[in-house]
């Protein structure tokens, strides 16, 4: 399979094969929960005061020609805060109980990794690409202080991916949009996940470019580790890229 996939890739123009790679920074508001073993849920800003996160991530694509072979996309970032309060109410995770006017170091880590497998339906002025996408969770959340407990977060949950963008005429200006969202339960995983990104992007022609807008994200894991969680993020991002 190997030696057939880089034959034909050795057959294909190379202006045709194309790798975009870049950083990413975002800037998110924080607001959600969690419980673990049908406890009360602990709010993550009003219990904890967790702070919105600053979030930067790596972003690889590539697109070939092989019409039968789906391009790759790949994403990975690390979504975390922390925070050392004295608490003003008792908090229980993964079976322990925090005491209100104790002092606690709370963490709360869930870094991911994105997989997206696309087809290009539309190439010209107007772009729009269909997927699927494998967004896998691995972090941790915990609670230090007079005793210590953490519950480990290892999801992976399958989502549609779905994106469109149309090129200004004569500008190197695009707008566009992306949405990765479980349309349909296919019983991979009971959790969910969403993310949607509205986007102004500018394209210089010459390889380099930049892009910036609204993204939106939420997160419900059930029952992972016998923990539940209900997350969004929300905020303003800039990415910068370079099209080889």
């Amino acid at each position: 399979m190997s030696a057939c996939l880089w034959l034909a890739i050795g057959t294909a123009e190379a202006e045709f094969i194309g790798l975009n790679i870049g950083p990413s920074q975002w800037a998110p508001a924080l607001n959600g929960a969690y419980n673990s073993y049908e406890a009360d849920s602990i709010e993550l800003v009003d219990d904890l005061e967790l702070e919105d996160p600053g979030q930067s991530s790596m972003v690889l694509i590539l697109e070939h020609p092989i019409k039968a072979l789906p391009n790759i996309k790949y994403r990975g970032h690390d979504l975390d805060s922390s925070n050392r309060i004295t608490l003003g109410a008792d908090v229980t995770l993964n079976g322990q109980t925090f005491i209100s006017g104790k002092e606690v170091k709370s963490t709360y880590d869930l870094s991911q990794s994105d997989i997206v497998l696309y087809y290009q339906l539309l190439k010209s002025r107007v772009n729009l690409d269909l997927g699927v996408e494998l967004r896998s969770f691995d972090g941790q959340i915990s609670l230090n202080g007079d005793t210590s407990t953490r519950v480990e977060v290892d999801e992976t949950i399958p989502l549609f991916y779905l994106s469109a963008r149309f090129d200004v005429p004569n500008s190197g200006f695009y707008v566009g949009a992306n949405i990765n969202t479980r349309f349909i339960d296919l019983g991979l995983s009971e959790s969910n996940a969403q993310d949607s990104t509205i986007m102004l992007g500018y394209d210089s022609g010459n390889g380099l470019g930049v892009e910036g807008g609204f993204k939106y994200f939420s997160l419900e894991l059930d029952d992972v580790n016998s923990l539940n969680n209900d997350l969004e993020y929300d905020g303003i991002f800039l990415n910068g890229y370079y099209n080889f």
